[in-house]
């Protein structure tokens, strides 16, 4: 279900059923002369879009202005859109809190961009994860009041923590290939992996006559990638996800 075009008797089902929320998250930055700059949010949402073909999920609206960062090339004429962290962070808190109000409590973000280290973090994903962080405990202290923790209701804390219903799980932010995938599957900047994946995903952000253009060393190896290398991505993260939005 695409929320913007839900009603409002769906919503308050959804709610009732926990039904998994989804924000797919990414930005705009080069990816070669041959790739589509929203490379990385495109391959979360249309892994999203595999998920829903199979299981019941609610999408929200994808973002694609995350820190993007100039790392890879200056923005003049090559489309990197960088909007830093400081920024995203409140926004994402308010946007999460917003979804606290509504109800949900099942709430995820999916990430590709910069999330080879994502223990360690990243800009974007950082900001979500402190939005989202910041949000629930502002929701809890609206409506729980101060001191909610300390509270004897409470006692039992740790023990719904460790079976799976502490607060704090009311929204994840996940990267789009965990270690496991990307120990089979090539983890890369528009290289062999993220080609493939795209060949795969959404063929129509492929120009492979431009691969030629390319000169830079992150791409030297997209040369090599077919649309079978990017099904077996595919299939790998599609079998997490659906682990994961239950």
């Amino acid at each position: 279900m695409r929320f913007e075009l839900m009603r409002p008797h769906q919503i308050r089902a959804a709610i009732a059923a926990n039904t998994p929320v989804v924000l797919p998250l990414g930005v705009l930055e080069y990816h070669g002369e041959h790739l589509g700059v929203g490379m990385d949010t495109l391959a979360v949402i249309k892994m999203v879009d595999l998920v829903e073909r199979e299981r019941e999920i609610i999408v929200l609206p994808p973002f694609y202005y995350g820190a993007a960062s100039y790392a890879v090339e200056p923005p003049e004429g090559n489309g990197s859109l960088q909007v830093d962290a400081k920024v995203l962070a409140p926004f994402a808190e308010e946007m999460f809190f917003g979804l606290l109000r509504i109800g949900f409590r099942n709430i995820h973000g999916i990430i590709h961009h910069q999330s080879e280290n994502f223990l360690a973090g990243m800009p974007t994903d950082l900001s979500f994860r402190l939005g989202a962080r910041q949000a629930i405990f502002r929701f809890i202290e609206k409506t729980r009041g101060e001191g909610w923790w300390g509270k004897a209701d409470m006692a039992s804390y740790y023990s719904d923590h460790a079976a799976g219903s502490d607060p704090f799980n009311w929204i994840k932010i996940h990267p789009l290939m965990s270690k496991e995938i990307t120990d089979d599957y090539p983890f890369d900047h528009a290289g062999i992996g993220e080609t493939a994946l795209m060949m795969a995903l959404c063929p129509e952000a492929v120009e492979e006559a431009r691969l030629a253009d390319n000169t830079a060393w992150y791409t030297e190896s997209a040369k090599q990638a077919t649309a079978a290398l990017g099904t077996q991505g595919r299939e790998a993260i599609l079998k997490r996800l659906l682990d994961i939005l239950v």
